[in-house]
C-alpha cells in the first residue's frame, strides 16, 4: 500500500465533527485549564455568594472570600492535578498542594487588596467587584500553576507525570 492510503485510513478514522473537536480541545492544556478553572470559578464564586448573601450580610465580604477561598482551593487542586495538568499518585502530592495553595494565596492577595477598593472606592456591589477580579486572578492562577504548582524537575523522564 502507498504512503497516501495510509494517510486516508488514518484521516478516516479520526473523529470528525463536534467529538473530533473536543477531543483535540482536551488534548491542549491551556483548553483544559479554562474548562476545569471554568467549573472551579463557578463553584468558587457560587461559595462566595452563597456565604455572602447568609452570613456575609452580618459579617464583612471578606469573610466570604476566606471562606470560597479555602473550599475553592481544595476543590481546585484537586480537579486541577488529576484533569487540567494530568497529575496522578500520591507522590508529590503535599508538595503540589503547598506549591499550589501558595499560588492561591498570591491570587487572595491581589483580590484582597482589589475587592475593597472596587467596593469602598469604586462603589461595585462585591459580586461585581468579585466577579471581576476573577478575570485577572484566572491569569495569575495558571501561570503559577503551569510554572510552579504542578512542575516536575527534568530527570530524563517527561517533565509532567502523565497516566
Amino acid at each position: 500500500m502507498s504512503d497516501n492510503t495510509t494517510a486516508n485510513e488514518a484521516a478516516a478514522s479520526k473523529p470528525r465533527g463536534l467529538v473530533g473537536l473536543i477531543r483535540r480541545l482536551l488534548q491542549d492544556e491551556r483548553a483544559r485549564f479554562v474548562i476545569v478553572g471554568g467549573f472551579n470559578t463557578v463553584v468558587g464564586y457560587g461559595i462566595f455568594v452563597l456565604v455572602q448573601l447568609t452570613i456575609g450580610k452580618h459579617t464583612s465580604y471578606l469573610l466570604s472570600l476566606y471562606i470560597a477561598t479555602i473550599v475553592g482551593t481544595i476543590v481546585a487542586f484537586l480537579s486541577h492535578r488529576r484533569f487540567t495538568f494530568r497529575i496522578s499518585g500520591r507522590h508529590n502530592v503535599f508538595i503540589d498542594f503547598f506549591r499550589f495553595a501558595g499560588v492561591n494565596v498570591v491570587a487572595l492577595v491581589i483580590n484582597t487588596i482589589a475587592l475593597p477598593l472596587l467596593v469602598e472606592f469604586g462603589g461595585l456591589n462585591p459580586l461585581v467587584a468579585q466577579a471581576l477580579i476573577v478575570i485577572v486572578t484566572t491569569v495569575v492562577s495558571y501561570v503559577g500553576h503551569k510554572f510552579f504548582s504542578f512542575r516536575r524537575r527534568k530527570s530524563g523522564r517527561k517533565l509532567r507525570e502523565v497516566e
